[in-house]
């Protein structure tokens, strides 16, 4: 993975208007990890695109729809079971991804955050694939931008009224761990997940 004027090259764009300027041009230093699935516990399919680029349709389609079509979101990307990676919003812009939300004191989080999503759900596994290319894509932010593994957190952390995602499921022992180099230098794939 390269980072190309905010764009990571080689993987699929799905540009969404539902993104603006960061405050005062602010270099993103948190990262938040989502959990999606559309219509829930439904995977692959058009309909996250659909809903991050305001091209979501009623007719004919999951009665779950109606909940949620008129929403304005976005994320700045999307790991889908396979590992696959879509990007909808570069990320030196704001997308609309946290909602009301609260860090270390600091409200607004999607001013100060990238956000990726993991295709899956609160109560299913995340798969090898996600966590790899999840991994991958969070050391080659932490070059470009300042965020540090303490800044690493779930959409639950920075609003716990109101969400559960990534969920219990998520496995942050064994993404932490591919995010850190062995001690004898040593990369090759983790073997716990």
């Amino acid at each position: 993975m390269q980072l190309i004027n905010s764009w990571i090259s080689g993987v699929k764009r799905v540009p969404s208007p539902y993104c603006d300027a960061r405050p005062h041009h602010e270099a993103p230093s948190l990262l938040v990890v989502h959990g999606i699935s559309l219509p829930p516990g439904q995977f692959g399919g058009p309909y996250i695109d659909q809903l991050f680029t305001g091209t979501l349709r009623l007719d004919d389609e999951h009665p779950f729809f109606q909940q949620v079509y008129e929403l304005r979101v976005s994320a700045h990307c999307l790991i889908r079971r396979a590992g696959d990676v879509v990007q909808y919003v570069p990320f030196d812009k704001r997308a609309w991804h946290a909602g009301a939300s609260m860090f270390a004191g600091r409200p607004n989080c999607n001013d100060f955050s990238i956000g990726i999503e993991l295709e899956g759900t609160d109560n299913l596994a995340y798969t090898q694939e996600q966590y790899r290319s999840l991994a991958e894509m969070t050391r080659l932010l932490m070059q470009h931008y300042p965020i540090v593994p303490q800044r690493i957190i779930g959409h639950s952390d920075i609003a716990p009224d109101r969400k559960t995602d990534p969920g219990p499921e998520f496995n942050w022992h064994c993404y932490r761990q591919l995010l850190s180099p062995r001690a004898d230098g040593d990369n090759r794939e983790n073997p716990a997940l």
